[in-house]
């Protein structure tokens, strides 16, 4: 892994999108109620310890930008390496690993916790979609 030639405009771009994305897919008037009704949690009766604006967007966008950070490192590293990786090969890179490792290493957890498979899948949609969006701009803009 390398960061020699590292694109921080790309992850940036690609960061500002998966963050604005997640917030129109958690939004109001799209799964934000499906998601806490399924967590089983009446919209908007979060309880104090699960109401703290700076630690909930605060992590989101540590989270976010790790995800991005992290991808970015792979596609840089493989293309310093001499792979030639266009928007299609990055996609695909943040498709497997949104797909292959985020969703399906949260699925386990998920399940133990006896969690409603709903709440599985509008999470890791979401994550999958943008790591995949991601893939395509960092890629686009190395």
């Amino acid at each position: 892994m390398t960061f020699t030639g590292f694109n921080f405009i790309g992850i940036l771009v690609a960061f500002g999108f998966s963050f604005v994305s997640g917030a129109i897919w958690f939004g109001p008037k799209t799964f934000y109620p499906i998601w806490m009704k399924e967590r089983g949690i009446a919209t908007g009766q979060l309880n104090s310890n699960q109401n703290k604006p700076v630690l909930l967007f605060g992590g989101t966008i540590l989270g976010v930008l790790i995800q991005t950070l992290t991808l970015g490192l792979i596609i840089n590293s493989l293309q310093h390496a001499g792979t030639d990786i266009g928007i299609t090969d990055g996609a695909g890179i943040g498709f497997a690993l949104g797909v292959g490792i985020a969703a399906f290493a949260s699925l386990s957890h998920r399940l133990f916790g006896g969690e409603n498979i709903k709440v599985w899948l509008i999470e890791t949609t979401n994550d999958a979609l943008n790591l995949t969006v991601a893939g395509a701009i960092i890629a686009f803009l190395n």
